[in-house]
């Protein structure tokens, strides 16, 4: 794994494409969170509806959007997105009511809230981080993907596996504090990031490291030390946006990647 170091004029090439106008930045949000669902089902990830990405609206902040529920998350499209409100309910984009996954809304919206500073969280039931989450501990840098996370993730360290309500998602939430990742206890990975792009990215790599976690039973880490040097140099810039890059262009078709 790289860091994105290019030269200076070359930046403008590898910097997510933020868009000063709302309206413009809303419609470039929804077309990376419908990939990012794209993304999630082509790798195999919530085929029974398990899980949920959700998006910062950038025209109505303390509103977020999410897939509608019953679209197959590898055949999600922009015109399948709704939009939530800080009570729950949700309307399509005519405006008429919406059902949603209401464990999202339960998770998400108290995190969205707690963190003004991400527009996007990602949680689904993954195949190596559901059972590293069941072993209730931290991710140890013991590769250079883990270090990634080092000083940078926290442990949801309780048996709340159903949120019932928001205010489990507010003890999620005050868990992750101002962490990128949280492992939830028994339940699996949750990542942030300013954009679907952006936590996305994080989470594949977040599965990928917990692969490792349980497959190296016997591993022995590296030092706090050089682990911090890795984790500084691998995370510059838009690093959750070059990792969901990569992704998209490797795993969707050409039309969505």
């Amino acid at each position: 794994m790289e860091s994105p170091n290019v030269p200076a004029e070359d930046t403008a090439d590898v910097t997510e494409p933020f868009e000063t106008d709302p309206r413009a930045e809303r419609a470039r949000l929804l077309v990376d969170l419908a990939r990012a669902y794209r993304l999630f089902g082509v790798l195999r990830w919530g085929e029974l509806g398990d899980g949920h990405i959700t998006c910062r609206d950038p025209m109505r902040p303390d509103h977020m959007w999410l897939l509608r529920y019953g679209v197959p998350f590898e055949r999600a499209a922009v015109g399948d997105l709704v939009l939530v409100a800080p009570d729950g309910t949700a309307t399509d984009q005519q405006g008429q009511p919406a059902p949603i996954n209401n464990s999202a809304y339960r998770i998400h919206y108290p995190i969205h809230e707690a963190r003004p500073d991400i527009g996007a969280a990602a949680h689904t039931h993954t195949q190596w981080g559901t059972p590293f989450s069941a072993e209730r501990r931290m991710i140890e840098p013991i590769n250079q993907e883990a270090t990634c996370f080092f000083d940078d993730h926290a442990l949801f360290d309780n048996e709340e596996v159903q949120i019932l309500s928001t205010d489990g998602g507010k003890r999620i939430a005050a868990a992750l504090g101002d962490c990128r990742t949280v492992i939830l206890a028994n339940h699996g990975l949750l990542t942030v990031g300013l954009s679907p792009a952006d936590a996305v990215g994080w989470f594949v790599l977040a599965e990928r490291v917990a692969e490792v976690q349980m497959k190296a039973r016997k591993a022995i880490p590296i030092s706090a030390e050089a682990a911090r040097i890795a984790h500084d140099n691998l995370t510059q810039g838009d690093f959750g946006w070059h990792l969901f890059g990569w992704a998209t262009r490797r795993h969707l078709p050409h039309e969505f990647a």
